[in-house]
């Protein structure tokens, strides 16, 4: 199969480096870095030195860079995967509306909202700019240097288009990555969104070392909130229970290498938004959709109470000594409330 990925960040880089190395699939893949010295230094050490220290390109992997537009390479491509954060989505779109090929994002979150509106979700932005690409997403718990390392992970490909899941099955299921297909593409958008929002909180409660009951009963809770949000927006109910829901939220929770928990760890030492952000050096995606989790649910009439605190953080409204207090002190109600 010929499949381009746009985008040469960790994630970008590291399916591509995983796809290029199945040997038995005998996959065509070309990764494209939009900056042209960042192609260049990739041809030239076969390694992702700023994402991927240490991780090799195969061989077989052909790198471009912007001296190629990425219409020319969706054109003869048979998959093309866009591998760039949110903020990125709709204009990779608006160039590859006129795509006659599956197409999926590996972004998670919401597009920042814009003159009082909230943010979209990455198949809300396609459903305005390209609306006749087949497109869907490929999700799920993965941290990009496993994946590049060849450690098992499994994915699921959502797309209400059976010719797009088959596409990312056949494109990245191997040895070591294992791919499920699931047409709920709000479900799987919703728990990538979420889950981040929901980590950062993770994070706070093990910064203050609050114990892993605490931390038990914020994800349980955090997981009913995703579930509540996506079940509003038209998303089957046991979508969260699978891999994009409680697999990834579980993994974004506790996994070290996690960077909306690294923001939750900073932000219990006492730092602020902007110095959690800037330690990080990478797009902390959780950041960015916090306030979009919430304006979306305000206008459904739904109570998020983790994801709300989470806003009231990193907004410097609240310490985090305050989160807690607040969240411990509401008013008991049911557990499905």
């Amino acid at each position: 199969m010929k499949i381009v990925v746009i985008g040469a960040g960790a994630w970008g880089t590291a399916l591509a480096v995983s796809a290029a190395g199945h040997r038995r699939a005998n996959h065509d893949v070309t990764l494209w870095a939009r900056d042209a010295a960042q192609a260049a230094a990739l041809q030239a050490v076969r390694e992702n030195r700023r994402y991927l220290p240490e991780v090799a390109l195969p061989a077989s992997l052909q790198v471009l860079g912007p001296s190629v537009p990425v219409g020319a390479l969706a054109a003869d491509a048979e998959l093309v995967v866009l591998a760039t954060p949110m903020a990125g989505l709709r204009g990779l779109l608006l160039q590859l509306a006129d795509c006659r090929v599956p197409l999926a994002w590996l972004c998670k979150g919401f597009e920042p909202g814009v003159a009082g509106h909230a943010g979209l979700m990455a198949h809300e932005i396609q459903s305005q700019v390209a609306p006749a690409v087949m497109a869907g997403a490929l999700s799920g718990p993965s941290f990009a240097l496993e994946v590049a390392r060849g450690q098992p992970t499994a994915l699921v490909a959502a797309s209400p288009h059976l010719a797009v899941r088959q596409a990312l099955v056949a494109a990245f299921h191997g040895p070591a990555l294992r791919v499920y297909a699931n047409d709920d593409l709000v479900g799987v958008e919703v728990g990538g969104a979420v889950k981040n929002v929901l980590a950062i909180a993770t994070g706070l409660c093990d910064g203050l070392n609050l114990g892993l009951n605490a931390r038990a009963a914020l994800i349980t809770r955090g997981l009913a909130e995703m579930t509540r949000l996506g079940v509003a927006l038209g998303a089957r109910p046991d979508t969260f229970m699978g891999l994009s829901g409680l697999g990834d939220l579980v993994l974004t929770a506790t996994g070290s290498l996690s960077r909306n928990r690294q923001v939750g760890l900073a932000l219990a030492a006492g730092q602020s938004c902007a110095q959690a952000v800037a330690s990080l050096g990478h797009v902390a995606e959780g950041v960015y959709s916090a306030r979009t989790v919430v304006e979306r649910a305000r206008q459904l009439g739904l109570e998020m109470p983790i994801a709300q605190t989470v806003v009231a953080l990193l907004d410097g409204e609240l310490l985090a000594a305050d989160a807690v207090a607040r969240l411990m002190g509401r008013e008991p109600t049911g557990e499905v409330a």
